[in-house]
């Protein structure tokens, strides 16, 4: 607990860039602890050879099992169209790998004509998502690993301790297309250690990604898939409340026999979805999701979790708007100690697991603050708040 309590304080202090539901900067450019040397530029793209395009090996490597969307290939070739008729090679650099000089100007009146454009509202998410995407997968290819998500020179893999995860739970990670590739990201975690199939990566906005979520979800019904999400304006349960007490969605738990270590023919998982973007995005990706519940389900209240033991403590990772909001990771900590806690499920060992998503946790900070150092720029982070989070 102490060295729980230790990480999360340190974490606290350090994280400046948003990931899962972080906080909004205030004052980006005015910030003392702004980076004292600019981001280098990044040209290992080729448009003209043939390895522009993405594969599916590559696209697969960077943390999903899905086919590469349809819309992400048609955007990488208008990148490479527009590179032929400038004559010109694309480059990125600065925060988040964005293009870079004359070709950007080209591109952004490019893209800004086709969005415009289009008409129906599910067609304009699906190309934004998808230049999102598709740039972010150019610019960091030859720079970042394509598991950790970190410039190469800073890979961490090495120090990251794969485990199974109880086949009882899976993951979905409903990442923004804006925290896709993200290096202080910590979703891309969870299917590190546990594997893509037990944390599986969907992205909002793409409709290939959307499809084999809810697929999955309707196989496996509405009663055991739950979003962890404290959203004032719906109705949440608490773990215990949700996964014991008689509830129908885990008295049957996929047909698990609750106690015992083993699986029964046909037994089917609880899916817990993990909103994985800044705060600012999150209301718009849970209101995706109510949405698709109600043309599923014919409802659109999706059944939510709230956490309920060692919320407080989780705040801490780093400085939230608000209590109970708190980063991907530690979420799924939190959510896999409470379960744990629980008589019913404490033969799984699900502690066990929520250790090694800490653990994790550290590795990728003290990666982080290496490079950061590394690159002379501050570790020290201007406090947003008033409260004494530590």
């Amino acid at each position: 607990m102490a060295r729980a309590f230790s990480l999360i304080c340190t974490l606290a202090s350090f994280f400046r860039n948003r990931t899962k539901m972080d906080s909004r900067p205030r004052n980006v450019r005015g910030s003392s602890s702004r980076p004292t040397s600019p981001s280098p530029l990044r040209r290992d793209y080729r448009g003209d050879s043939d390895d522009s395009s993405i594969s599916l090996e590559e696209w697969q490597s960077w943390g999903t099992s899905s086919q590469i969307p349809t819309v992400v290939k048609e955007i990488v070739e208008d990148l490479k169209v527009i590179e032929r008729d400038m004559e010109a090679q694309m480059s990125f650099g600065g925060l988040g790998g964005k293009l870079q000089g004359n070709f950007k100007a080209q591109e952004d009146r490019k893209h800004r004509a086709t969005y415009q454009a289009l008409v129906d509202s599910e067609k304009k998410l699906q190309f934004f998502a998808a230049r999102q995407i598709a740039c972010r997968l150019l610019g960091s290819r030859g720079y970042l690993c394509q598991k950790c998500w970190l410039p190469l020179e800073d890979c961490m893999c090495s120090k990251i301790m794969p485990c199974d995860l109880w086949n009882g739970i899976r993951f979905w990670l409903y990442m923004h297309p804006k925290d896709f590739l993200r290096q202080n990201n910590t979703g891309k975690l969870l299917w590190q250690l546990f594997g893509v199939q037990a944390a599986t990566l969907c992205l909002f906005g793409i409709a290939e990604h959307e499809e084999i979520m809810w697929n999955a979800f309707k196989l496996a019904g509405k009663s055991t898939v739950w979003c962890l999400y404290p959203n004032q304006n719906a109705s949440t349960m608490s773990v215990q409340d949700s996964l014991c007490h008689g509830s129908s969605a885990v008295q049957s738990v996929g047909n698990f026999s609750v106690g015992s270590t083993s699986q029964t023919n046909g037994g089917k998982p609880i899916h817990f979805v993990l909103i994985d973007g800044t705060w600012n995005n999150s209301g718009a990706m849970f209101s995706r999701l109510k949405e698709q519940a109600k043309i599923v389900w014919g409802e659109d209240d999706l059944s939510c979790i709230s956490l309920t033991m060692g919320v407080s403590t989780m705040h801490k990772l780093r400085p939230q708007p608000s209590w109970d909001r708190t980063c991907t990771a530690a979420a799924a900590i939190g959510l896999l100690s409470e379960i744990h806690s629980l008589p019913e499920f404490s033969s799984y060992r699900l502690d066990k697991r929520a250790e090694a998503v800490e653990d994790s946790l550290e590795v990728l900070l003290d990666a982080l603050t290496a490079r950061r150092l590394r690159m002379g720029r501050s570790i020290a982070r201007k406090e947003r708040h008033n409260i004494n989070i530590c």
